[in-house]
């Protein structure tokens, strides 16, 4: 099964390792700095290894299960320049749920994924260039990307402009279905604004916007028809703040997003990261998420929950229509902690671990959808990192 089709929240579970790479956005919305940091290559080079087992459950059954090794690189070279660059492969079994989160439609399924990315990155006094490339595959999917992600600095440091265009081709493929054969281009654009407050004050905004043209609909899915098209946009501001007392930073976010399916969704983010003695560091966090229904989305019937609920105007290949549960109306909650250690200036190492749970009556701002069990996702992430 795909990355595009297989639960999104593996996926963003394997996004978060993704970032020993330097993605387009991953790098643009990355953690903000403790304080205003120059255009200039890192000092370093560094290694880091990454490790991802990721399983998610609802009552009474185990669905998705992922265990991903990665190994990162970031180098300097020739003065200006800079190289990142990441290998990623996971390995995905178990089962998902053909509709809705009926146990009697579970699939089995056992994949494996192979993905890629590299981008060199050129600094100048006031800025930097950075063009990347990322390559992803998977026995049904196959999907390539190019990037470029700039950024511009006042000469005091304390605002810094970025701005990124991406453009991703993907091609879809189904195990199930010889005969489909199908492709999606998206071109991303993204801007945004660093800016240091005070001393222990530093807040970012970032806007992105994404145009998709192509498929859309999960062949893995009963019935699921979307539209050959979306548009989305995502606004994300944060906010850090250092005390001085502690030597600890608070980080604060918000996320909202918005696509043409209708989709509406927040995500609120905090988090803590406190040094310890002797190196150490503890980063409690807690994230808030809540969505609202794609527009083509249709809840069970109560009377039959275990039957797609089809609508009586369907008409086959022409009607949109989705029993997803990732489409539905819902809330979601996450609890983790992240603890780090800096053996020496050349050594460290990380575990985070996270429970995520999604209800549909824990939607805000509105009803969520019913009929569907609550969803569970625990994730655990262990990384090492050396400096040369």
């Amino acid at each position: 099964m795909t990355v595009p089709h297989r639960e999104e929240f593996a996926k963003d579970a394997l996004a978060l390792l993704s970032q020993v790479g330097l993605g387009l956005f991953a790098a643009a919305c990355s953690a903000l700095p403790l304080a205003a940091q120059a255009d200039v290559p890192p000092e370093n080079a560094t290694i880091s290894l990454k490790y991802l087992d990721y399983q998610d459950s609802q009552p009474g059954i185990d669905r998705i299960r992922v265990k991903a090794p990665a190994i990162g690189i970031s180098a300097p070279f020739a003065g200006d320049w800079s190289f990142d660059g990441s290998v990623v492969f996971d390995a995905i079994s178990g089962a998902s749920p053909a509709y809705y989160t009926a146990a009697r439609s579970l699939s089995d399924i056992t994949e494996q994924r192979r993905a890629v990315d590299a981008s060199v990155t050129r600094y100048w006094a006031d800025g930097s260039l950075k063009l990347g490339a990322a390559v992803s595959t998977e026995s049904d999917y196959d999907s390539r990307a190019v990037s470029a992600l700039g950024s511009w600095s006042s000469a005091d440091r304390n605002t810094t402009f970025k701005f990124g265009l991406g453009v991703t081709r993907d091609r879809i493929r189904s195990n199930i279905d010889n005969t489909l054969d199908e492709s999606r281009t998206t071109v991303d654009g993204l801007l945004g604004i660093t800016q240091v407050i005070t001393p222990t004050d530093i807040a970012q905004i970032t806007a992105t916007f994404a145009n998709g043209q192509g498929f859309f609909s999960d062949p893995y899915k009963a019935l699921d028809s979307r539209p050959r098209s979306r548009q989305a946009s995502t606004l994300v501001g944060r906010w850090n703040h250092f005390f001085d007392s502690t030597d600890g930073t608070a980080r604060l976010s918000y996320r909202y997003y918005s696509d043409t399916n209708q989709i509406k969704a927040h995500t609120l983010g905090l988090e803590y990261e406190q040094p310890l003695p002797d190196g150490w560091a503890i980063t409690p966090l807690f994230r808030v998420y809540s969505q609202s229904a794609a527009s083509f989305y249709v809840d069970p019937d109560p009377k039959f929950p275990n039957r797609v609920n089809i609508p009586e105007d369907y008409v086959p290949g022409e009607s949109l229509l989705s029993f997803d549960q990732r489409t539905s109306a819902y809330g979601a909650r996450t609890l983790g902690f992240k603890l780090s250690k800096q053996f020496s200036k050349d050594w460290a190492a990380d575990v985070k671990l996270e429970r995520y749970e999604q209800r549909g009556e824990w939607r805000i701002g509105g009803d969520g959808s019913s009929g569907l069990a609550p969803f569970i996702a625990k994730t655990v992430q262990l990384g090492l990192t050396r400096r040369f």
